[in-house]
């Protein structure tokens, strides 16, 4: 707010008190309760640099990568390596903005996926957000506006280049000129929202309020249309200028930086007098910095907005690539765990973003908190369902569509999944000794109700001590009531325990075959009766056949021993 206007020269220059004093509503699109997740003292640190001509690059990234997210129940560490999240983020959630896929601060993305919020108030906040920019194309498009604007904002004062150097009050201008649009868009573009996206409005409306945006605009004026001066001119017919007459000089009299030529000159002798020697341009270095001041809380809030709009973004990026190959992503309904999951249509984007077109699945089960063992052969999709579910979850959580056609799906305490097993040089446990580590640090970090997802259970020892390990590991789960989602190849022990049916809360789906006995990619209930062990040799070059022409072929063409 400014406090006083002070004389200066010609010119009359406000003078601003303490930004933080003065706090402005935070236009907060990730938070139900608006939240500043940047570090405000650093980041204001930098701009006033930043403006004042240092070099700043990646202020934006370095801000939103050390940004704190919002509260979550969720631990990172125990799926963003699993389900490959970063990767999903940098192939999957790319933003397009008018045909271009701009650079974002792919770090903060992944980090804000990766810690659903804890408080359901947040999550709705979020999917009402994303329900309006599809409902609405005109609210899209303002929004795609806005960053492409906060964009150019952003490169000003990230970029100063040796012309800067030479007229560094032209560059100052152009960034408190784009700040002036970034806010015109804001009140303008999103005045009749009725998400979150209203926040945008709110926020510009109280900024242009504020006296100092009015001295900013006065600023620019001035600058822009010190006097519109009025010609007449007379061409021949070679183009060339025959007459020139002036006609008018206008002064923006009613602009509060600009003073008539007698004051201006009376102003420059007093100072002469007193000893002052400055020009033109070193007054308007001052009424920039003013000005400046004036919004520098302001210019703190833009920093984080742009990851927010990344975020937005990111999710309808995600809408189009998929409809673009034929596949179609929702907005889940969310239910409570004792009703029924439903996922129609589901398909694993990390296929998508490899380039392999994803065959979508159906699966439901009668309720959310049951463990389903899931049987089938090798490469018949097992893997990839429980990469499907967990990134339909995160995405569910957080608020974002889920790579489905239809879905019903409630939220969860936490998500832990165990997809991969790497030998490390290091490791002083053999295979087994690995899964048995693998099943104590699931309990250590499993919350009750939590999503698990376990790829080939104990397939790190033998069948019947595997089988013995398995039916524990299946009997605690039990007790914490999860959402549990196990593949396995023990045929036989899946079907013995279908049959005697001792784990009430344990259901069935087996990999589903064509006439042809190979995966189709769907799900079914029950047990598989076979891996395809044997059409799986064949098809990867390893029959008994197959090998001993492998080897008669090496026989002859070796060469025969010396001597």
């Amino acid at each position: 707010m400014l406090a006083k206007r002070v004389q200066t020269g010609s010119s009359v220059v406000p003078e601003v008190g303490d930004p933080a004093r003065s706090p402005v509503t935070i236009p907060d699109l990730l938070d139900a309760t608006p939240t500043r997740r940047i570090d405000v003292e650093a980041t204001d640190t930098a701009l006033v640099f930043a403006f004042a001509g240092s070099t700043s690059g990646g202020l934006f990234i370095d801000a939103l990568d050390r940004a704190t997210m919002v509260p979550s129940t969720w631990e990172p560490e125990g799926y963003v390596e699993d389900l490959f999240v970063k990767a999903f983020v940098r192939t999957c959630l790319q933003p397009n903005v008018g045909g271009q896929h701009p650079v974002v601060a792919m770090d903060h993305l992944a980090n804000v996926l990766a810690a659903p919020p804890r408080d359901v108030h947040t999550v709705n906040y979020r999917r009402a957000i994303i329900a309006e920019l599809m409902e609405s194309p005109a609210h899209r498009a303002e929004l795609e506006r806005l960053y492409a604007t906060l964009s150019r904002f952003r490169v000003l004062i990230e970029g100063s280049s040796a012309a800067d150097q030479w007229n560094p009050n032209q560059r100052q201008l152009e960034i408190l000129t784009r700040f002036k649009e970034v806010i015109e868009i804001m009140t303008q573009g999103f005045a009749t929202a009725q998400s979150g996206l209203s926040r945008l409005s709110a926020f510009g409306h109280r900024v242009q309020a504020n006296e100092a945006f009015g001295a900013l605009v006065d600023l620019l004026r001035y600058d822009d249309q010190l006097a519109t001066v009025s010609f007449k001119v007379r061409i021949g017919a070679d183009g060339r200028v025959r007459d020139l007459e002036l006609l008018s000089v206008e002064e923006s009299d009613e602009n509060q930086f600009v003073s008539s030529p007698l004051q201006r000159w009376k102003a420059k002798l007093e100072l002469l007098l007193r000893g002052f020697r400055f020009g033109d341009g070193e007054v308007m270095t001052r009424l920039l910095d003013a000005v400046f001041e004036g919004v520098r809380s302001e210019l703190v809030a833009l920093v984080q907005l742009l990851g927010d709009l990344e975020f937005y973004l990111g999710a309808l990026g995600f809408y189009d690539r998929a409809r673009a190959a034929g596949l179609a992503v929702c907005l889940p309904v969310l239910n409570a765990p004792s009703e029924p999951r439903e996922l129609f249509g589901l398909f694993n984007p990390l296929l998508l973003a490899s380039g392999v077109t994803p065959v979508p699945c159906d699966l439901t089960t009668d309720r959310h908190n049951t463990t389903v063992l899931i049987t089938g052969p090798n490469s018949g999709g097992k893997t990839r369902l429980l990469q499907a579910l967990g990134l339909a979850q995160l995405l569910a959580q957080s608020g974002l569509y889920v790579p489905a056609r239809q879905g019903k799906m409630a939220l969860s305490s936490g998500l832990l999944v165990s997809l991969i097993q790497e030998t490390r040089v290091d490791q002083t446990e053999g295979r087994l000794g690995l899964e048995l580590m693998r099943i104590r640090s699931l309990f250590e970090r499993l919350p009750a109700g939590a999503i698990v997802l376990l790829d080939e259970l104990c397939s790190g020892t033998n069948p019947s001590e595997g089988e013995e390990i398995f039916e524990l590991v299946l009997r605690m789960l039990s007790r914490l009531k999860p959402q549990a989602f196990i593949t396995t190849h023990f045929l036989q022990f899946a079907a013995r325990l279908q049959q005697e049916r001792q784990i009430a809360d344990l259901r069935f789906l087996q990999v589903l075959l064509g006439p042809d006995q190979e995966p189709t990619y769907q799900f079914g209930a029950g047990v598989a009766s076979t891996s395809l062990a044997a059409q799986a040799a064949a098809r990867l070059g390893v029959t008994g056949d197959q090998l001993l022409a492998l080897i008669e072929r090496r026989i002859a063409t070796a060469d025969p021993p010396e001597g």
